[in-house]
């Protein structure tokens, strides 16, 4: 059996931990806390685990989004509820959409592995990913199961943030040479994140002074697409390192039906066309 890449944990964390903040359960429990509006409800669950954190430290932490676009929400999400509330809501929120979709299965082996490889990755200059850690595990195997799947994938963030740092790339920059190279659309883009055309235009200009863009990725570009996608694989293997290649396997084996059901069924993956596909790259 073939070694689990880093890519292919990630496809399977990333998919489980995907039904946090769109779902219709995830939407109902944000209106029910008062939220206005569904960017509300996913800064204030995505940020909880920092604590009341400013609009400005949580731009930094999630790095692809405008500042402005983070000011509207936060904030006053923080006066809306506690920071401790919004870790109660996404729960439920987690919780009533993986009752549905995963009603029946086991998970109980693969949270305890995935618990295993969060507790012992590494943590340092991964913030967003050690305040995940730091959350007390929820008792119910699903959701252990997905507080781990959460920690992982905010520490693979963080490592994919200091790669990005590194190329010297701002967060508008990023994301047009993302969309570029998956074929987005940038009008698309620029809305999920709240960029306007004019930046959008200078971080275009300020790529194709470098030689990374020209109406799209040039060679360089794309090179340097593919080594920062190294640099973020690299940054990602201490918890598969230490939880061993066999349990690796074993947690990479169980995890894939669990994924490819979930993907089958999680319409927000479906429409958003920044999301991974699963089913595509698991059954091709």
């Amino acid at each position: 059996m073939a070694k689990p890449s880093p890519r292919d944990l990630w496809l399977r964390f990333e998919t489980y931990h995907d039904v946090t903040y769109f779902t219709p359960e995830s939407r109902a429990a944000t209106d029910e806390l008062g939220c206005k509006g569904g960017w509300m409800g996913y800064f204030g669950m995505r940020a909880a685990p920092l604590g009341a954190a400013s609009p400005e430290a949580v731009a930094a932490a999630f790095y692809s989004f405008h500042p402005r676009m983070v000011s509207r929400a936060l904030p006053d999400a923080w006066d809306v509820a506690s920071p401790e509330r919004f870790l109660e809501t996404r729960l439920r929120g987690v919780d009533g959409a993986l009752r549905r979709m995963l009603p029946t299965l086991d998970v109980g082996e693969p949270a305890a592995l995935a618990r295993d490889a969060a507790t012992e990755a590494a943590k340092a200059g991964r913030v967003l990913g050690a305040a995940n850690a730091a959350l007390e595990l929820p008792e119910e195997p699903h959701l252990a199961l997905w507080q781990a799947c959460t920690t992982l994938r905010e520490l693979r963030g963080d490592g994919h943030i200091a790669a990005l740092v590194a190329a010297d790339l701002t967060p508008c920059e990023t994301l047009v040479l993302f969309g570029a190279d998956k074929g987005l659309d940038p009008a698309y883009l620029r809305t999920a994140r709240g960029w306007n055309e004019d930046e959008w235009a200078a971080a275009e200009a300020s790529l194709g002074e470098r030689g990374l863009y020209s109406a799209g990725l040039t060679v360089r570009g794309a090179e340097l697409r593919r080594e920062i996608e190294r640099r973020t694989d690299h940054a990602a293997q201490s918890p598969w390192k230490a939880l061993g290649p066999a349990k690796t396997a074993r947690f990479e084996e169980l995890m894939t039906p669990l994924v490819l059901r979930l993907a089958r069924q999680n319409e927000a993956m479906r429409v958003n066309p920044m999301a991974i596909d699963p089913v595509r790259e698991l059954t091709t």
